[in-house]
């Protein structure tokens, strides 16, 4: 049996190819789509559903994380804490009482907080997948996850900064074209370097 946690087994190649697929299709559609896109993102903080549903997906992939043994599939995640391991029993009955709780009680910009759960979520397989990985050019996906933490960061605590730089971006359409082709071009980037250097990693 393999003792590496399931991150440690993602692929450079399969984590940058996911990746650049999702930047490529994400900024290719704000640059066809600009006024949809800008108009559900003005609106996204206050949508109460999809921020229940990024929550449940935010908190259920950490609860799977401090997954009891036993369970198969669902314990397959289940990640060491070290010293904070004793607090694993305690969180899995906090983690479902807290998403009702907050999906019930917070009002505002409850989707921004979510999905910046969700950010912090995902950056970590993304890191793992180029952990002392070979090629230079791998640091095009740890470069993008610190990014996303950082933002993810941000939108948990100060959410309203999530509207703040929504706003700065669509003000401008030349300026919202900018950041949609240097996004997609990031995400260009990425593909070629996964198709052409990070096969077999």
């Amino acid at each position: 049996m393999d003792p590496r946690h399931p991150y440690e087994t993602i692929p450079l190649f399969t984590a940058g190819v996911v990746l650049a697929l999702w930047l490529i299709v994400v900024h290719a559609v704000m640059l066809v789509k600009p006024l949809q896109i800008q108009g559900f993102l003005k609106k996204f903080p206050r949508n109460q559903l999809l921020g229940q549903i990024l929550l449940g997906i935010g908190l259920g992939w950490f609860w799977l994380l401090i997954a009891p043994e036993g369970l198969g599939k669902l314990s397959a995640l289940g990640m060491d804490f070290g010293e904070f391991n004793g607090a694993k029993p305690i969180l899995r009955l906090l983690v479902p009482a807290a998403l009702i709780l907050v999906s019930i009680s917070v009002r505002d910009f409850l989707a921004v907080r979510a999905l910046g759960l969700v950010g912090l979520m995902a950056a970590a397989p993304l890191l793992e997948a180029a952990f002392l990985k070979d090629p230079a050019s791998r640091l095009l996906v740890p470069i993008f996850a610190y990014a996303m933490l950082t933002a993810s960061m941000f939108w948990v605590g100060m959410p309203y900064l999530f509207r703040d730089a929504v706003t700065w971006a669509s003000n401008s359409q030349a300026r919202w074209k900018a950041l949609s082709l240097a996004g997609l071009i990031y995400g260009v980037a990425t593909l070629l370097c996964a198709l052409l250097f990070w096969r077999g990693y």
